[in-house]
């Protein structure tokens, strides 16, 4: 699946197009109710696709403080696994909206490009619905959104300037 995946990225449209492609296949291979994208800029992330852009907005920043999740999955690129309501209340800070949505576990995978973290792929679902299993999934399509979030980092700091 992640093959079909790579051909999308020559097409027109991006990445919203291939955005859009890769919320299908995750949905099919890992499953989710809520799938965000964020890339790192500077010391901020901004949310680049979410499929509950009501709740969670494109464009949506915050910022990166030291967090026990900041050091696991940026610093130390490695994913998160939140299977349950204590986990989810321990890695976010608006855990208490991510618990109304009936979204009580969590996968983060780091998106990392030339030894460093641009950002990540965050999945989210019923409580206990995640498994290691589906870590290792998710982690295949980390590689494919390296060209998007390098593009969305060269034109949020094209806008500053």
């Amino acid at each position: 699946m992640t093959e079909d995946l790579i051909g999308l990225l020559a097409e027109p449209g991006q990445p919203n197009f291939f955005f859009d492609a890769l919320d299908t296949a995750l949905a099919t291979r890992v499953g989710h109710r809520l799938l965000t994208l964020l890339y790192k800029d500077g010391n901020e992330v901004a949310r680049v696709y979410s499929n509950m852009p009501n709740v969670y907005p494109v464009c949506g920043r915050k910022p990166m403080g030291v967090t026990p999740w900041g050091d696991l999955v940026p610093r130390r690129q490695q994913p998160f696994l939140g299977r349950d309501r204590e986990a989810i209340k321990w890695a976010f800070f608006d855990h208490e909206l991510i618990a109304s949505l009936g979204l009580n576990s969590a996968i983060n995978i780091p998106v990392v490009y030339d030894g460093e973290t641009i950002g990540t792929i965050n999945l989210l679902h019923e409580e206990y619905f995640y498994k290691d299993k589906h870590v290792e999934i998710a982690k295949e399509f980390a590689p494919l959104l390296i060209p998007a979030f390098l593009e969305a980092r060269r034109a949020g700091s094209a806008s500053k300037a």
